[in-house]
């Protein structure tokens, strides 16, 4: 399944990094790629997105 999720809180490389990882700790199989510019992550996983939206708020970033 692909997600696209608005993190309003992602200003650099560091917190797209930090996003990747708290969604592969729940998925290693998971591809993830962040814009910082747009604030956009967009996930394919086979998780539900609200595991997905649980994993990244808990990393300190809350989806919108």
């Amino acid at each position: 399944m692909t997600l696209q999720l608005k993190v309003p809180k992602m200003a650099c490389s560091a917190c797209a990094n930090t996003i990747t990882n708290a969604v592969q700790a729940i998925d290693s199989a998971a591809a993830v790629e962040a814009d910082t510019k747009t604030k956009l992550v967009t996930i394919q996983t086979a998780k539900s997105e609200s595991e997905v939206r649980k994993a990244i708020a808990s990393a300190g970033y809350p989806v919108d």
